[in-house]
């Protein structure tokens, strides 16, 4: 349980109060950020590389606020005057815009960091290279459970920002967060969770030094009454970072404080008592992945007290959330899985890794500068057969050519599926498990994930009418 803590004193004026605020694009992030300091009596301009044609819907959402927008371009003229510069997820970092702004003083934040600066009750935060959005809905369901009342977003979900006004004492803040979110953060949640760290984004960090230390900043600020929580085994070179209570999770051995495996039985500890959650079998969730973020979601819900009943409910009753090895429909004895969130081969892995049946994958996308040597052993061992598509198919299709696999290399998702579904036979599993970016042909891996929906959606209907 966490230490109690005060609600921060309301606040009568924001900070942003006569600021002059300049937001870099006006995707979701952005928006919320420009309502909210209008609102609250700051001077916003946004600035957008896209044309007003382009934005005209953002605009019109927009159109009760005195909101500047300048488009096009990021002219380094909008520095003069800036007091504050936001930047969106899109946005590197390290981009021209960002350091000038470095390099005459101004401050940079994000919509999330300036929800963390604001919020009036301890929150959780919760990142990884993988499973972030499973385990932030999972804790999010046992604290519903729970009846408390609860609100999820940040890189899941909506900006948290268009919130902070309505929290009250007793609520139950769950973020998700990116690297691209944590990259510039100065603060840090009250109770938050890196559940791992493996090859993603390096087309953006460049290296894995560098992305681990944006992964890092969700524990950096935190305090000797926080709670940092972390896998049993494989992020040591975090530990330095731990300045408060350290609660660790894991499938193969025992914690003292935390979340893990005996027999058939979850078990958590807080260093002197155990309680037995739930057993294996009530998880609902595939794969050893699932099952660490099954005990990093207990982790988490320990620590801000939420009862273990209402854990074991949610735990028995959660079967996942769209687009994570998502049972679309079964097709003529054929499963069908999304799991197009899975955007790194180290992701897909642990998604072939779920399943014992015959499988067809689905691989395709946009490369992130990453190491696919791994994901083509395995792929070589598990699968029946690889459809690849998308930008990666030729680079990915020479790994494979040692391979004594059936390798077919297609342009589009909608090729991918016809192919998988003539060389399918009754108990095979199809799953769609990219390992690559969505954007070469779509806007964001849930667009993706819908088009196979719609893809496999019609398969069901020309089945029914045979």
């Amino acid at each position: 349980m966490i230490a109690p803590i005060e609600i921060n004193p309301a606040v009568t004026q924001d900070p942003l109060t006569g600021k002059t605020l300049v937001i870099m694009g006006l995707a979701r992030q952005g928006k919320a950020l420009a309502r909210f300091a209008a609102k609250h009596g700051a001077q916003v301009v946004v600035s957008d590389l896209r044309s007003a044609e382009t934005l005209s819907q953002e605009i019109a959402e927009l159109s009760a606020y005195d909101i500047e927008y300048v488009l096009g371009e990021h002219p380094l003229s909008l520095l003069d005057s800036a007091d504050l510069i936001a930047i969106s997820g899109s946005v590197p970092a390290d981009a021209p815009f960002v350091k000038a702004a470095r390099e005459r003083g101004i401050p940079i934040t994000n919509d999330s960091q300036e929800f963390l600066r604001r919020c009036p009750v301890p929150t959780i935060g919760i990142t990884g290279s993988a499973g972030k959005s499973t385990t932030t809905s999972l804790v999010g369901a046992m604290s519903q459970a729970d009846d408390k009342k609860t609100l999820i977003g940040g890189n899941l979900g909506f900006p948290l920002i268009e919130e902070v006004d309505l929290i009250d004492a007793g609520t139950i803040v769950v973020q998700e967060l990116s690297s691209f979110q944590l990259e510039i953060w100065e603060q840090s949640p009250h109770v938050a969770a890196v559940l791992n760290v493996t090859p993603n984004h390096l087309d953006r960090h460049k290296t894995m030094d560098v992305y681990t230390e944006a992964k890092a900043n969700i524990l950096r600020f935190q305090t000797e009454n926080d709670i940092a929580i972390l896998p049993a085994r494989g992020l040591e070179k975090l530990f330095p970072h731990v300045q408060g209570r350290l609660r660790m999770f894991g499938t193969d051995v025992e914690i003292e404080d935390g979340a893990f495996v005996r027999g058939d039985d979850i078990i958590v500890r807080d260093g002197e008592q155990e309680w037995t959650i739930c057993q294996l079998s009530d998880v609902q969730l595939r794969g050893k992945h699932n099952l660490l973020n099954v005990l990093a979601a207990i982790t988490l819900a320990d620590s801000v007290d939420i009862s273990h009943t209402a854990m074991r409910q949610a735990i028995a009753t959660f079967t996942g959330i769209a687009h994570r090895l998502e049972l679309v429909a079964t097709v003529e004895g054929v499963q069908y899985i999304n799991d197009s969130i899975a955007t790194a081969p180290e992701r897909a892995m642990a998604a072939i890794n779920a399943f014992d049946e015959p499988l067809i994958l689905l691989a395709g996308g946009r490369d992130k500068d990453l190491d696919w040597d791994d994901w083509v052993r395995l792929a070589s061992e598990q699968c029946k057969a690889i459809i690849l598509f998308g930008e990666i198919r030729e680079m990915v299709g020479e790994k494979l050519r040692a391979s004594n696999l059936p390798v077919h290399q297609v342009q589009t998702l909608d090729e991918a599926v016809s192919v998988a579904a003539q060389a399918s036979d009754v108990g095979d599993v199809i799953l769609l498990s990219p390992g690559g970016t969505s954007f070469d042909a779509y806007v964001d891996f849930a667009m993706r994930g819908e088009h196979f929906r719609q893809l496999v959606e019609r398969l069901t209907k020309v089945g029914a009418t045979l």
